[in-house]
């Protein structure tokens, strides 16, 4: 088991490199770059760069959640890590864990509806239903600190491989066929492609907090005035904070100049 967990996590590991990096490169480098290229120069490069960078994406996607998985199941529910002392296996751990990997259906359904016209309020809503599963993790799944953050973790994670493979690749397929063959791409892929990588990309900070910070307890109360039975006040906080952390690197990625 121990020399399982070893591999895993190495595999993890270099496949979110992988993943990640790509995600941050079409963000804060790609995307200002593009937009800069007139027509006949997306004509021969997109066709060239965009399917070779979107193979190792997609692939890092699968290959990261794939990992992720196996460790939740193998130091988690194998290693019994997840519950707090006391606590035993029940419809409750079962079901914030059954609502942790069905969560992209609803956060699927939000972002398709009217809701998201006003970026606001879909923001919002999204953060309090976010902050409701948080909260089921704790009192009705009865997690332990570490179970809380790295299910967050694969809440985010299963979120963004969801938007991966069937949002972001499938639009991006008929984006660069439409500019190869020298036509304009539907703006409402291009709308739906850009929106969900930039939802990835908000949602990959927090995700890193949570993959890292599930290996130490400094942050589950004690320390800093957080008390312990509200750290997961204090995980919500780190969020937004990461969230902000990513809005800041957007507005720097604009205003970096090529030679």
């Amino acid at each position: 088991m121990d020399a399982l967990d070893a591999i895993f996590r190495w595999l993890h590991v270099f496949a979110g490199i992988i993943w990640i990096g790509l995600l941050y490169f079409f963000n804060f480098v790609n995307g200002p770059t593009q937009a800069k290229l007139d027509g006949a120069a997306k004509k021969a490069v997109v066709p060239e760069l965009m399917p070779r960078a979107l193979y190792w994406f997609r692939w890092g996607a699968a290959w990261t959640w794939i990992t992720g998985v196996l460790l939740l199941l193998l130091v988690y529910y194998h290693g019994g890590l997840l519950l707090e002392e006391g606590a035993s296996w029940g419809a409750g751990p079962i079901v914030v864990i059954a609502l942790t990997f069905l969560a992209p259906f609803l956060y699927d359904a939000i972002w398709k509806s009217g809701l998201a016209n006003n970026l606001r309020a879909a923001v919002i809503v999204s953060f309090l239903l976010l902050a409701v599963v948080v909260a089921l993790f704790v009192y009705f799944g009865h997690f332990t600190y570490r179970g809380t953050l790295i299910h967050t973790g694969a809440l985010f994670g299963t979120i963004m491989a969801f938007n991966v493979w069937y949002r972001i690749w499938p639009a991006q397929q008929k984006i660069i066929r439409a500019v190869k063959n020298g036509e304009s791409p539907d703006a409402g892929l291009v709308k739906l492609a850009g929106l969900r990588s930039k939802h990835n990309t908000y949602m990959s900070l927090p995700l890193l907090w949570a993959m890292v910070g599930q290996h130490t307890t400094f942050f589950a109360g004690g320390n800093l005035g957080i008390p312990g039975a509200y750290y997961w006040v204090f995980w919500l906080l780190v969020i937004i904070v990461g969230w902000h952390v990513v809005f800041q690197c957007y507005k720097k990625s604009g205003k970096v100049e090529g030679f």
